[in-house]
Order: C-alpha cells, then structure tokens, then sequence
C-alpha cells in the first residue's frame, strides 16, 4: 500500500492540513511536541479507527472543537481509494458519525465494515499493523522485550500463520463434535434393540383378533335392536295419526260451542248498544236547543236579521273587522317607525355634539402638550450645539498625536499588525533556540555523566574514546553559544513588545477619531432633523387650536337640532295612542262574531251527528237478525259432531302411544351402552394395531441408525486425518519463515552496526533470540547496549517486514514501512547507519518508507521532506513540504 494525500480537519494540535505523500523516503522533521507524530496517528486512524487510538476517540479531536474529519487517499496492488472519517463530539462525547472507503470498483460504509475491508486488504490488523509496519515511539523494544510466546504468536499472525492452528482448532471442534454424535447414535441403537427385544408380536396378534370377533357379536347385537325400534316408531305414528283425527273433531265441537256462546253474547250486547244510542239522541237534542239560545244572545248586538245570521255572514264579517284591524296596526306601525327614526336621530344629534365636544377639548389637550414638547425639544437642540463644539476640540488633540508617530491614522492598524507579526517571529526563533540549548544541555549532561562514571551502565564497557565522551568540547562551545543568541533575541523581543504597545495606543487613537467623526456627523443631522421638527410643531399646535372652535361650534348646533326632534316625537306618541284605541275597539266586535260563528258551526254539526246517531241504531237491528240466523246453523253442526266424536277410540290410541314411547326410551339406552363397548373394543384395537406398526417403525429406525453410525466413524476418520494435516503444515511454513527471517535478520544488522563484536544472531523454533560474539559466546538481546538494542530492534522489523514483502511465493503488497523518532536511543554514530538501513530498505524494494524524527542529520536521507511548526499564541500546529537536503545536495552537484 501507498499513501498518496492525508487531509485533516481538528485533529489533536491540527486545525487543518492537506499533506501529499509520494513514493521514496518522506521525513516528517520538526521540534519535540510539534505534533509530527499526530500526522501518523491520524492515517493510522483512517485505516482501523478508533482502534488505532491509544486513547479515547475524545482525545483525537482538537480541544474546542465539535468534531474532527479525516481522509486518507491511497493505492495498493493496483487499486486506488479513499478513506473519509468524521467525527461529532456530542453532550461531551465523540462518536464517528460517518466512515466510507471508495475504491475504483466499490463503496463501503460504516466504521466495522471498512475496518474488516482494510484488514483484510492488508492481511493484518490493527495490531498485526504496529507490529511489522509501524514502529511508533517508545516501542523500539517491543519484540526483543516479549516473551518467546508472544513473540511467536506475533510473528505467526503477521504470516497468516494463526488461520493454520485457527483451521485445526476447528478440525479438532468438528472431531469431537462427530465424536459425540457418534456415541448418541449407538446409544439410541441400543436403546431401540432393547424395545424391540421388550415387544412380543404373538401375542399382540392374538389380541386383536379376540377383539374383532367381540366387535362382530356388538354388531349383531345392535341390528336386532334396531329392527324392533322401527317396528315401536311404526306404531306410534299410527296411534298419533288416530289421536290426531279424534283431537281435530274434538277441538272443532269445542269452537262451535265456543262461537255459540259468542254470538248470544253479541246479539246482547248489540241491543244495549242500540239503548245507549237512543239515549245519546235525546242528549243531543237538549244541547242544540241551548245553542239555539245562545245564537239568540250574541246577535242581540250585530246588526243582522235572523235569515241572515249563517256561517257565511259571521265569516265575511269577521274577514271585514280583521282588514279594519290590520289598517289600523299598519298606520300604529308606521307611525311607530317614525317616532323611532326620529328619536334616533335625536339621540345620534346629542351623540355626535358630545363626541364633537369632547374632540375639542382633546385638540386643546394636544395643544398644549406640543407647546411644551418644543420648548424642551428647543433646550435640547441648543445642547446639542455645545456638544459640537467640544468633539471639534477632542478631534484636534488627537491629530497632533501623529504629528511625530511613524504611522498615521489611517495606516496604524497595518502599522500593529506589522509589529505584531515581528514580535511572533522573534517568539518562535526564541522557543526553537530554547529547545535546541536543551538537546544540547541535556547531551552535555549525559556525555559528562558518563565521562565520570568511566564504564557504560548497560554494558559495562569503557566509555574512553566513545563519540559521546569526545564531543563533550564541541557541545560546551554549541551551548555558550546558544545562551549568548538567545540573550540577544530576548532583547529583540523587549523591543518589539514596546514597539507593538506604541502601535497599540496609535491604534486606539485611530478608532476614537473615527468615533470622534461618527458621531459628529450624527449630531449635526439631529440638530437639522430638530430644528425642522420645530417649525413643524408650531404650525401643528397653531391647526389644532383653530380646529377645537370649530367643533364646538358644531356641537352647539347639533344640540338645537335634536331639540327639535323631541319636540316630534312627543307629537308621534299621542297619534299612536289614538290609534290603538280605535284597534281595541274593533277587537272586541271581532271576538262577538268569531264566538257566534263557533255557536253557528256546533249547531249544525248537532243536528248531523244526530242524524248519524238515528242510521247507526237503525244498522245495527239489521246486524243483530244477521246474527240469530248464523246462531241457527251453528246448531245445526254442534249436533253433527256431538254424533261422530269416539272417546274409546281416543282411549287405546293412546295406551298404543304410550307403550311405543317407552319402548323407544329404553331401546336408545341398549343400543348407547352398545355402542360405548363397541367404541371401546375400537380403542383396543387401535392401540393393538399402533403397537404393531410402533414395532415395525422401530426395527425401520433400528436399520437407519446403523447405516448413521458406520457414517459418523468414517467421518471421524476423515475429520481426524484432517487436524493432523493443518498441524503438521503449520509447523512446515513455521521452520521455513524462521529460516528467512534469521537469515534477513543477520543481514540487516549486519548492515547497520558498525562494530564487529558479533558474529551472528541465531532464532530457534521456541522463537528465541541469541546474539553470538566472535569468541562464541551467546548474549540475550537484553543484554546488548541501548544502541545496540535499538539497532537490534530496527533490524528484527524490517527483517519482519521483508520477510512479509517477499512472501514464500513470490512478492506481496505491504503498507508503508513508518518508522516513529527511531532515533531516540541512538548516538550520533549510529545515525548514519539508520540512514543506510532506509536506504537499503530503499533498494531492496519498499515503495514507501515515512520517517517521524526531529533530527536533523536524518533529513539527509529523505526524497521528500514535511516541516511540522506548532505556533505558541495559539498551540495549533501546521505542515508544510520543503526541499529536502538529498535533492539540493543533488542539485549543487
């Protein structure tokens, strides 16, 4: 894999950066706690996320901030992608609110999806990933370190090594798990030859046929029952057939008597009707005489002969004093309209002189209120006229303050931005001269530490003629030096605060001009817009004066007016009074013919009714001889019936029916009880029969289990052969990759360390590592020297690396080999022969190689150089890519 672009936005100390990465060497070089090492993380946390983390997925993000996004653009065995991160920090917690990897043929989203995309790209995991590619900070001792054990699962994961005992692990699973089917089939045969060897077919075969010929004699049973039962319903329905005919005449003699008795009942009470009715005549007759009477009363006051007074008159008088009422409701009506308009208009009058009164008094009001407005607003304006005058003297005071300044008022703010930027240059120089003088006093220290001590802590051998120990003159004279640059910059940077103070305060006397001029302005447009505002209200007080006499002499004439119209409406309400007197008048009249018409009508509907009294009476004589004829016949056919109806008959029906009935009662309980031994001798049968077919299923399963048995053991065998298989090629690959990477691990460090005290390095199959001097003697790793355990750590990982980059069949595609400040245990000696272990990684095929280091003679070896500065006002760091020293080296040649 090859890193092409890495983009940050709020990543730890990164606000934003966009960095390009090539193929080659790229040193990442800058000052300790610039944040170099934060550009790695961040591409190492594109790749697996949140499990690329030391920390908390909280600390990632720039400290502030809401989130942070990352993206990083790669290619890798001729594929190209992208991977795009962000993160939302949301009620004091990050999450990863989006995750998507684009390559040249799909899409993937989602944090767990393109991590396993990645691992899977790469063959290793994130932990698989620190342990071959990435050598990161304060982990240079890592593998030599570990114990053998973990050392060899380290090494077996990166080679793919662990899916081989992962596979046999597995085998071993299934081995077992076929194992134990394997005992539960012959469990369950064993089983099953004991139930059959339990179940006893002859005698279950003569069982059931005693039962079937039990069922045979039931069923002979009940057709013999069921023949007599016919034979009992047979007789009852005749016997019900006799009884019914018998009943029917019965109940028919019954009627004709019962109809008997009706009609004389009847004829009765018909006579007494035809009583009342000639009653209910003479009642009649009495109240039309009495109505006659009353027609007399009431005609005594209308002026009517007495072969006038009909329905007809009484009518067309009523309708006569009805339209003389109603005339005079309209003109009672109409008059009433009147005086209400009038009122109306009387009280609106009296209304409109109030409002026209009161509006005067408010335009009075208002009057004298804009009298006072204008002569506080007038006291106002000339105020504001002295405060003109006192802005013109400020304004001068301070013009004279950049007579003799070195920048004017209209160039001061680019004047402090120019001193400020100087003061930060300074302030950066200052902290990278600090920072230099304590490398190199701490160097110092060390070196005369060790020069007093006279042996190397960690080996024990003479530190006499070391490069540490020689250069102690040389750093003596790098720190004098250093304090006396940074006496000076101090200097510088007194003056440029003072320089940056004095732009400060023209600054300030910059902005109050303009306030100064802001505000002069503003006040001469009020003092204008005022004095206009005060013509405007005296002409306004002088129109509200004038417009109060108006009114009130327009309320004095409303008030004249409305009198008038009291005066009218006291006439209109003496008419109408007249008026409903008239009304009444009339209504009594029209009460007296309305009564007589009432009289007039009940008369005549007397004299009917007792005209209809007289034909009901005469009708119903004619239904009463109506009735004694039917009376006759009905005799007639009572003696009729009374001669065929045969009580003896009716007797031995029913004795017939009786005896059929309880026959039929007792022959259903047999013929139950029949079939509830019938049902049960079925139900043994059944379970005779199931039990049968049981045997037979089980002798069937008994040949199913046998032939899953012989299959379960060979597959025992085939599962076992194949565990011992994964084991034995596990250990294969395993002495082969050991092979290699002892033979690439005493070449690199071969290459790297100078001195000539060892021979060889030697890793056995329990992966433990030996150092061999040249007399023989072994050493542990641990026993090396810091340098020299530094060295030796580099060259076990690129050894690792290599040996995963060629594979062993052929090359492979790897991530980019990050080496992390490798230089942190090492002198300067051993530097160089850093820079030629990269080189030689170089050549023997790393497409990319990206080094974090603040070491300056390490910037020889790059193809491409990243400078990281972190800025002290705001603590956010930025990179930027300058020409590395190989190229210009390159260049002046």
């Amino acid at each position: 894999m090859r890193f092409d672009r890495l983009s940050l936005e709020q990543f730890k100390p990164f606000e934003a950066a966009e960095v390009e990465f090539e193929p080659g060497v790229t040193v990442i070089h800058g000052l300790n706690g610039s944040g170099k090492s934060s550009l790695l993380e961040a591409a190492f946390f594109a790749l697996y996320g949140a499990r690329a983390l030391d920390g908390t997925i909280n600390e990632a993000v720039t400290v502030g901030t809401d989130g942070s996004t990352v993206g990083l653009s790669f290619a890798h065995d001729g594929t190209t992608g992208r991977i795009d991160r962000k993160v939302r920090v949301r009620d004091g917690s990050a999450r990863t609110a989006r995750c998507v990897l684009e390559t040249d043929a799909e899409t993937i989203e989602g944090a767990t999806d393109v991590r396993e995309y990645v691992t899977a790209l790469l063959r290793m995991d994130a932990e698989a990933f620190r342990n071959c590619a990435y050598v990161r900070q304060g982990e240079v001792n890592a593998l030599i370190d570990a114990a053998p054990s973990e050392r060899q699962d380290i090494l077996d994961d990166l080679l793919q090594l662990g899916r081989l005992e992962e596979y046999r692990e597995r085998a071993s699973d299934a081995r077992v798990g076929v194992g134990r089917v394997r005992d539960d089939v012959e469990g369950a045969l064993s089983e099953v030859d004991n139930q059959i060897e339990a179940s006893d077919e002859t005698e279950l075969l003569e069982r059931r046929d005693a039962v079937r010929e039990q069922l045979s004699e039931l069923a002979d049973d009940r057709e013999r029952y069921e023949q007599n039962r016919e034979q009992a319903r047979r007789t009852l329905e005749e016997a019900k057939s006799v009884l019914e005919e018998q009943t029917e005449r019965r109940e028919e003699l019954a009627d004709v008597r019962s109809e008997l008795k009706e009609l004389r009942d009847r004829i009765a009470e018909t006579a007494q009707k035809r009583e009342r009715l000639a009653d209910e005549i003479d009642d009649c007759r009495g109240r039309l005489e009495r109505l006659r009477e009353r027609r007399e009363e009431l005609t005594a006051g209308l002026d009517a002969s007495s072969d006038e007074l009909d329905e007809e008159w009484a009518a067309e008088r009523a309708d006569a004093l009805e339209a003389e009422i109603e005339s005079l409701t309209e003109e009672i009506r109409e008059l009433s309209v009147e005086r209400q308009a009038v009122d109306s208009e009387r009280e609106e009058l009296e209304s409109r002189a109030e409002e026209l009164e009161e509006a005067a008094a408010r335009k009075r009001e208002e009057a004298a209120e804009l009298e006072t407005d204008r002569e506080e607003a007038a006291a106002e304006l000339e105020d504001r006229r002295e405060r003109l005058e006192e802005l013109a003297t400020e304004r001068e005071k301070l013009r004279a303050t950049f007579e003799d300044a070195p920048a004017t008022a209209e160039t001061a703010a680019e004047y402090e931005t120019e001193r400020r930027e100087q003061l930060a240059e300074v302030r950066e120089t200052l902290a990278e001269r600090e920072a230099e003088l304590k490398t190199a006093t701490e160097a110092l220290e060390d070196a005369r530490e060790l020069k007093a001590a006279g042996r190397c802590p960690e080996c024990g051998q003479p530190v006499e003629g070391s490069p540490h120990v020689e250069a102690i003159d040389e750093r003596e004279a790098q720190v004098e030096e250093l304090e006396a640059d940074l006496e000076e910059l101090r200097e510088t940077e007194t003056q440029r605060e003072a320089d940056l103070d004095r732009a400060g305060e023209l600054v300030d006397a910059a902005e109050r001009l303009d306030e100064l001029e802001t505000e002069r302005d503003t006040i001469e447009q009020i003092i204008e817009e005022r004095a206009e505002a005060l013509e405007t209200q005296c002409d306004r007080i002088d129109r509200l004066r004038d417009d109060a006499e108006d009114r009130t002499e327009e309320a004095a004439s409303k008030r004249a007016t409305a009198a008038d119209r009291a005066d009218r409406v006291d006439e209109l309400e003496d008419l109408i009074e007249d008026r409903r007197a008239e009304k009444t008048g009339r209504s009594d009249r029209l009460e007296r013919v309305r009564s007589l018409a009432d009289r007039l009508a009940e008369i005549a509907d007397l004299e009917a009714e007792v005209e209809t009294l007289r034909e009901e009476r005469a009708e119903k004589a004619e239904i009463n001889d109506e009735r004694r004829n039917r009376l006759d016949r009905l005799r007639e056919r009572r003696e009729e019936l009374a001669a065929v109806v045969d009580e003896e008959r009716i007797e031995s029906a029913e004795s017939e029916r009786d005896r059929a009935k309880q026959y039929l009662e007792e022959v259903e309980g047999t013929l139950a009880e029949l079939d509830e031994r019938q049902q049960t001798l079925r139900g043994k049968l059944g379970a005779i029969e199931q039990e049968l077919d049981s045997l037979e299923e089980l002798r069937e399963r008994r040949e199913t289990l046998e032939t899953r048995r012989d299959r379960l053991a060979s597959l025992y065998d085939q599962v076992e052969s194949l565990e011992s298989t994964y084991a034995g090629l596990r250990e294969d690959l395993r002495q082969q990759n050991l092979s290699s990477l002892e033979r690439m691990l005493n070449e690199t460090f071969e290459l790297v360390y100078e001195n000539d005290s060892y021979s060889r390095i030697e890793l056995d199959e329990q992966y433990r590592l030996t150092v061999y001097q040249n007399d023989g003697e072994p050493l542990a790793p641990e026993q090396l020297s810091g340098g020299e355990r530094a060295l030796f750590n580099l060259s076990l990982r690129c050894a690792i690396y290599r040996l995963l980059a060629e594979g062993i069949e052929g090359t492979a595609p790897m991530p980019p080999l990050i080496l992390d400040e490798p230089t942190v245990f090492l002198d300067d000696s051993h530097v160089s022969q850093l820079i030629e272990l990269i080189d030689a990684m170089r050549e023997l095929g790393v497409e990319q190689i990206l080094v974090v280091s603040h070491d300056e003679e390490l910037v020889a070896a790059a193809d491409r150089l990243l400078r990281v500065r972190k800025d002290p006002t705001t603590n956010r760091s930025t990179v930027e890519t300058a020409p590395p020293r190989r190229r210009l080296a390159e260049a002046t040649d």
